[in-house]
């Protein structure tokens, strides 16, 4: 790891998800080309524990240790939702949502109980108490729409694209016709997210 990267790349995975998620490991590799061309860039994309509170406790402590001169989220699902919470903490960050739970305390709390993780089967606990976390970080209002790319699918049988709109006023939107939540198409729209979030716009 460089000292003091010019740039860190903060990937936030969703909702039962992992850092193993196609759409992460694409934008990885691609960040990982940049690098070998000679960009200051750090790679981030741990592994989210269920409890959001710990999620964002982890990525501070993270970003406190790289110490960064700059900071870029990208999140997926809830993992926006966190980019969205994290970019209006840190002055002059970028985030890139793709299909982001702009509420995600309502959209979550439905799942309380026993739940798996989609690529490992592996069990945990969704608790009440993680439905308020999500509460307590909700962003009412975002500042600075220009530091926000929004890639939203009309096609997203999960989460309402129009509302995903709304929440990011006067961003920069690339909105998808049809695919789905979790963006089948995103090879397409890898060099948008990567342009923006590495700040080659």
């Amino acid at each position: 790891m460089p000292d003091h990267p010019d740039l860190l790349i903060v990937y936030l995975h969703g909702f039962r998800s992992s850092p193993n998620s196609s759409k992460a490991q694409l934008t990885k590799d691609a960040i990982a080309s940049l690098v070998e061309k000679g960009k200051s860039i750090h790679w981030y994309c741990p592994q989210l524990p269920p409890s959001p509170g710990e999620a964002i406790a982890i990525v501070k402590t993270n970003i406190a240790a790289v110490k960064p001169k700059r900071i870029s989220f990208i999140g997926s699902s809830l993992g926006g939702f966190y980019a969205t919470h994290l970019a209006e903490q840190f002055p002059n960050a970028r985030a890139v949502l793709l299909n982001p739970a702009v509420r995600a305390a309502r959209e979550l709390a439905p799942y309380v109980g026993q739940l798996t993780a989609y690529d490992s089967d592996e069990p945990f606990d969704w608790r009440a108490e993680y439905v308020e976390q999500l509460r307590q970080q909700q962003v009412e209002k975002i500042t600075h729409p220009e530091r926000y790319l929004l890639v939203a699918a009309t096609g997203d049988e999960l989460l309402d694209w129009h509302e995903m709109v709304d929440f990011y006023p006067n961003a920069n939107h690339e909105v998808i016709e049809g695919s789905d939540h979790g963006i089948t198409e995103y090879p397409l729209y890898l060099d948008r997210v990567v342009h923006f979030a590495c700040y080659l716009d």
